[in-house]
Formats: C-alpha cells, sequence, structure tokens
C-alpha cells in the first residue's frame, strides 16, 4: 500500500490540476496583447486622455493665470501660475492614464471578455497577469506623461534640471496607481461598484493641491488630503520642475512604494483566488 500515490487514489474522471507556479516570467505577453488590442480598438480614447490636461492647462494655467499672477508654493518658492499647476496636471495625467486602464479595462476583461480565465489555462500565473495589465497601465500613463511633458518645456514651465527626473517619478505615480486600481477593481462586481472609482479620483483631483496651495485649507483638512495618494504625486513632481528638491521627498517616493507593493499582492492574491483555488 505505501508504492500507493496520491494520483492512482484521484478518480479517472476528475484528473489533477497540474501544478501552477505563481509567476511564469512572462508578463510581457501579456502586456503585448493588451497593446495590440488598444491600438486596434481604442486609440481615440488614448487620444482624448493625451489631450484632456493640455486643455486644462491651456485653460486653467494661461487663461487664469493672467488673472491670478504668482503663487507661492509650499516650500516659499514663487513660480507663475501656470508652472505651478503644469507639474499637477502631469501627475493627473499619469493617474488618469493608469486608472483607465487597469480599472474599467481590468473590469471589462475579467467579468465580461473571461479574458483572464482563458490566460490562466496556460502557462501564465496570476503575477504574470497582474504585472502585465499594470505594465499596459504603466505604459500608457508614460505616454501621456512624456507628451505633456513637451509640452511644458515647450511653454517655458520646467524651471530646473531637475524636472528631468520627473519623467521617472510620474512612471512611478503611474505604477503605483495602476497597482491599486487592478486590486481595488479585482473585488468589482457590477458597474455600480465602479461608479465609486470616479467618486473618489474627482475631489482627489481637484484638491490635491493641484491648482491652489494646500495652505489654503483648514489644518484638518490638510491632514486629510496629504494621506491620499495624488497629493504625494504632486508635491514629487512640482518639486522636480521647480527645483525645489530636499530629502523629504523620499516619504513620497516611499508612499509609492508600498503602494505599489500593497497593489500587487492583493492583484496576485485575488486572480489566484477567483481562477486558480
Amino acid at each position: 500500500m505505501s508504492d500507493v500515490t496520491h494520483r492512482d487514489l484521484a478518480p479517472a474522471s476528475l484528473p489533477l490540476r497540474p501544478a501552477r507556479s505563481l509567476y511564469a516570467g512572462n508578463a510581457r505577453a501579456v502586456m503585448f496583447r493588451g497593446w495590440r488590442a488598444t491600438r486596434s480598438t481604442n486609440w481615440l480614447v488614448m487620444v482624448s486622455g493625451f489631450f484632456e490636461p493640455i486643455f486644462y492647462l491651456l485653460a486653467m494655467g494661461i487663461g487664469l493665470g493672467t488673472l491670478v499672477g504668482d503663487v507661492t508654493t509650499e516650500s516659499g518658492q514663487v513660480v507663475p501660475y501656470a508652472a505651478f499647476i503644469a507639474p499637477a496636471l502631469l501627475a493627473v495625467a499619469a493617474m488618469n492614464g493608469a486608472i483607465y486602464d487597469s480599472t474599467w479595462n481590468v473590469f471589462f476583461k475579467m467579468q465580461f471578455a473571461r479574458l483572464y480565465e482563458g490566460m490562466l489555462s496556460t502557462s501564465l500565473g496570476p503575477l504574470d497577469v497582474a504585472l502585465g495589465e499594470i505594465l499596459l497601465a504603466l505604459l500608457r500613463g508614460a505616454l501621456y506623461a512624456v507628451g505633456f511633458q513637451l509640452v511644458m518645456q515647450a511653454l517655458g514651465l520646467n524651471l530646473s534640471w531637475w524636472a528631468l527626473l520627473a519623467l521617472p517619478a510620474v512612471l512611478l505615480i503611474a505604477f503605483g496607481f495602476a497597482s491599486l486600481g487592478m486590486a481595488i477593481t479585482s473585488y468589482m462586481k457590477t458597474f455600480q461598484q465602479m461608479d465609486w472609482i470616479n467618486f473618489v479620483m474627482l475631489p482627489m483631483f481637484l484638491f490635491s493641491a493641484t491648482f491652489y496651495p494646500i495652505t489654503v485649507y483648514p489644518q484638518w483638512l490638510q491632514v486629510v488630503i496629504q494621506a491620499l495618494p495624488l497629493w504625494h504625486g504632486v508635491e514629487l513632481v512640482r518639486g522636480l520642475t521647480t527645483g525645489a528638491v530636499d530629502w523629504g521627498m523620499l516619504w513620497h517616493v516611499l508612499y509609492y512604494a508600498v503602494m505599489i507593493a500593497v497593489g500587487l499582492v492583493f492583484t496576485t492574491k485575488r486572480l489566484r483566488a477567483l481562477f486558480l483555488d
């Protein structure tokens, strides 16, 4: 009896599921598949998402900026209003690009197209799927950010050579929002639940020191805003584009590093629970 294996005792009609690793090292296949689908069907949505922050910059920064004049940043630096809101809109562009791909696109693939079930029936593991989708969202956020930063440069709104580091900072922001966005979406089941994402993003966009310094708010509200992820992104990018760089900016980097780690862990566990366990 000692030579009888578990496979020998399994019913013939119920074959054992093959052992599956968490990560097969092929996240790029998921990303490339998504990119090809986006180019063929969603290119107009991508273009509109690219121009949205530019319209805000022209209307608010250039138009309203002529009435506002200069603004004092949280670090005490006096800058033109357009140079104040431009880095905030750069962070918003990265957030919007990453959130769209990691929420609505993922929701459709998970609940309607059933795409992940097919992917996970291959050698791909749940971490491959999670990383692939997050990298796709990261790519979109990066395209938005590069284009917007070129517009900033053309308008003379990059006030320091530190602005060169704004691009990796924006990639970090996009990575953070994509990771957390996919983790949250994996628990959503209806379109009504997905509306909560927009409900949270809109006040984040309006109040995260995007259009005016955080000091205009009461102290208790400042504490709430400083806990929001977009505020950390805005302060990080604004410090780089205006040259107000100090060691305290590493706290913003750490915030997004934790955000990425939490998002990846929850997304991977959720995909495994949904499609493999």
